[in-house]
């Protein structure tokens, strides 16, 4: 039997069969069903994080970019800035590691006004999606400035007390007032702001015509004549930022509780009477509010005529402040602006505006030295008729005083020398008199006047009326009783703190701005000052030349940047 040599494929047939029949069974098994999506999700997962990572590199640097051009644009629009906004914009980028991405600002600027707005339109390289074929993404920011002050009302409610006459405090009051006018007209656009100044002391005096639009009782003289144009507000008043026009006001009279007790205004001028030199209400230019100005050198000028002398009465001060910020005083105002007397510029006709009015920002500056003091008024049984005091030039120009005593009916006659009682005001008669040691008797002459309690006062102190007049047969203690103290009443420092915050709250609940200015002030004004400001950092306490920081300050405040887009 013959022996044959086996190739080598006969060994492989039966191992090919057993690896095709492994396949088989492994195509026919369920495990590995998920493995081709397995890949895909893998790679998908790899490609969105690669997105994400280049997305939150890119919003990284969007954040970084878009904050540091609001920077930019809000500093280039600053009216103070010295440098142009291309300048400004460069800058900022470049010191924040951004340089690559200036482009040059558009800016627009005027007379009260700058507008600068930055766009960057650019590509951010990316890393990881680079391997899918997007090299880079488009990154865009935008932010538009502007510094303008347009619908502004302001007033300056300004003390003009006795104490500002300390440590130069009016003088530096007058620079820094003066700087802050300068910096406020300089930087808005012409017509669209206005101030308004209220001195106070005692008292707040209005200018006649100002006086004239509100219907306020004021008792006059037997010629008409009324010398002080000032209002006694009620507690009510200062509950609300309304001052009706045609509401009913008491006026304050021309009087003093001050003056010397040992020389009078009626009798001790040759040239005649002389009102009295310290009334409660001060009847001079330079105390009067000049109302919704926007002049500068009128209204430097004005602050630059301010004189100290009198009390501090916070709240009259601030309850007019508010009055020419309130909508209630449109028609005043409007009066004001026309006819050939006009004394406000037509530019605010339509001002007050309204508090909602969203283009009109309303700001009072409040300041003071001191605190609340004693107002003094005189009480009503005074205020109307006659007074028991007839006063007669006889022909030689002897100056005589006659008073009447109701319980008896008869007159005194305040001779020089020799008084008595008779039964008529000297100067209705026929008897004889003399007026010095040694002189020779005269028949007396002339025409009693009996006055009015408004003549009686604007030309009398109450001090002489009781020390000169009625002390000659009443007594000293009598006479000061019921012709000083009982003619006069004042409101005290409580009752005017209370006035002043209560107005404060009315005026903040508008929506009107309150800074105020502690001016070297004792504690109790510095309490309401706060109390009055709208928010502690409205509020300033300086000593000295720091008043002129302070009203920089305001100012810069007053003119805020906003980011319009």
């Amino acid at each position: 039997m013959s022996m044959r040599h086996m190739k080598s494929t006969a060994l492989a047939a039966p191992l090919m069969q057993r690896c095709l029949a492994k396949a088989t069974h492994f195509r026919r098994q369920e495990e590995g069903a998920m493995a081709a999506p397995a890949c895909f999700t893998i790679l998908a997962m790899v490609v969105v994080g690669g997105i994400g990572v280049d997305l939150m590199r890119m919003e990284r640097d969007r954040t970084m970019l878009q904050y540091t051009l609001d920077r930019a644009v809000l500093a280039a629009a600053d009216l103070d800035q010295q440098k142009s906004p291309d300048a400004v914009v460069l800058d900022y980028l470049t010191k924040s590691g951004l340089e690559q991405y200036y482009q040059t600002p558009w800016w627009e600027a005027g007379i009260g006004f700058k507008k600068v707005q930055g766009t960057i339109e650019t590509a951010f390289p990316t890393h990881l999606l680079r391997h899918a074929g997007v090299d880079e993404l488009p990154l865009y920011a935008t932010s538009r400035a502007e510094e303008s002050i347009d619908g502004l009302e302001i007033s300056l409610v300004l003390d003009v007390s006795g104490s500002m006459r300390s440590n130069n405090r009016l003088t530096n009051l007058k620079a820094a007032a003066k700087d802050f006018i300068d910096t406020m007209v300089a930087n808005t656009t012409d017509g669209k702001m206005s101030i308004s100044v209220v001195p106070y002391a005692t008292q707040v005096s209005l200018p006649e015509e100002l006086y004239n639009l509100y219907n306020i009782d004021t008792p006059a003289g037997a010629d008409g004549s009324i010398h002080s144009r000032c209002v006694n507000f009620s507690a009510s008043d200062f509950q609300t930022t309304t001052l009706s026009p045609t509401a009913p006001l008491q006026g304050t009279m021309h009087f003093t509780p001050w003056d010397s007790a040992y020389y009078d205004n009626r009798t001790r001028y040759s040239s005649g009477p002389q009102l009295i030199s310290t009334p409660v209400c001060e009847d001079e230019p330079n105390r009067e509010i000049l109302p919704l100005q926007k002049d500068a050198t009128v209204l430097k000028n004005y602050i630059e005529s301010f004189e100290a002398g009198g009390n501090t009465s916070i709240d009259i001060g601030m309850k007019w402040g508010t009055a020419l910020l309130d909508p209630s005083a449109r028609p005043v105002i409007n009066a004001l602006t026309t006819g050939a007397g006009a004394t406000v510029p037509a530019d605010f006709a339509a001002r007050p505006a309204e508090y909602n009015d969203a283009e009109t920002v309303k700001v009072i500056v409040l300041m003071t030295d001191g605190q609340n003091t004693s107002q003094y008024y005189v009480e009503s049984d005074h205020r109307e008729g006659d007074s028991n005091v007839w006063f007669t030039v006889a022909d030689d120009g002897t100056k005589i005083y006659s008073t009447l005593n109701p319980s008896t009916g008869n007159y005194y006659w305040h001779l020089q020398y020799g008084s008595r009682w008779e039964d008529h005001p000297f100067g209705t008669g026929t008897d004889w008199y003399r007026n010095c040691d040694g002189c020779r008797w005269r028949q007396e002459s002339g025409t009693a006047t009996r006055l009015n309690w408004a003549d009686l006062f604007a030309y009398t102190s109450l001090k002489y009326l009781y020390y000169g007049i009625y002390r000659d047969w009443m007594g000293t203690s009598s006479a000061r009783s019921t012709w000083y103290y009982g003619v006069y009443d004042a409101y005290g420092n409580s009752t005017k703190n209370a006035r002043t915050r209560a107005i404060c709250q009315a005026a903040k609940d508008q929506g009107i701005i309150v800074y105020t200015i502690g001016f070297e002030a004792p504690s109790n004004g510095v309490e309401v000052l706060q109390d009055c400001a709208s928010s502690d950092s409205h509020y300033f306490d300086v000593q000295g030349l720091e008043i002129s920081d302070a009203f920089a300050s305001i100012a810069t405040s007053i003119r805020q940047l906003r980011l319009t887009q």
